[in-house]
């Protein structure tokens, strides 16, 4: 297994604080703390708490599009509807990895909304291409907002969904990504 670098490290820790306690308890003291750094240690990596919470929105958003791209990517046909199956498909099998680390986005939220720019970029970019995916633009734009009101229920805690369910709507989501073809 390869070594995590003291970077990931580092935004790991500051993820964990933010899960756990809270964005309020986020701190370059509480940070280097968690992940067993000296301050100088963590100062070498983000020289203030602002560096910090851009470094876990940047990891995040590279997380969340290697993610989606890695299931896009396997897709060989030009079949109507392929970039938002990848985008579900992401969600359905990076639950874990994808609720821990964002805890950048809720950080940014109540720190500098603007740090949040590099994920609205993606954002931006995925619903471009949702749309020109070839099915319904409104149709295809309902599901991708159910599948973020889904993951955004979870990172909150109040999805109140098994997995069982959980596997049944993003089956139904899926199932109705081909079904949309779009109208000309």
């Amino acid at each position: 297994m390869p070594r995590t670098s003291k970077r990931i490290q580092l935004l790991e820790a500051a993820a964990a604080i933010v899960n756990e306690q809270g964005s309020e308890y986020l701190t370059l003291d509480a940070v280097a703390h968690k992940a067993g750094v000296s301050k100088g240690g963590l100062l070498y990596h983000f020289k203030n708490k602002t560096a910090l919470i851009q470094g876990l929105v940047d990891h995040a958003n590279t997380l969340y599009k290697t993610n989606v791209d890695g299931h896009w990517n396997k897709t060989s046909s030009a079949e109507a509807g392929n970039m938002l199956r990848a985008f579900i498909e992401a969600t359905r099998e990076h639950r874990e990895e994808n609720a821990s680390i964002t805890s950048g986005m809720l950080a940014a939220q109540g720190s500098n909304k603007n740090l949040l720019s590099p994920l609205q970029d993606t954002y931006r970019d995925w619903q471009t291409q949702i749309e020109h995916d070839g099915l319904d633009p409104v149709d295809a734009t309902i599901i991708r907002l159910a599948i973020d009101g889904l993951w955004l229920s979870e990172i909150f805690g109040i999805d109140a969904i098994d997995d069982d369910m959980r596997k049944q709507v993003l089956d139904r989501l899926t199932a109705h990504s081909y079904s949309q073809k779009e109208e000309k």
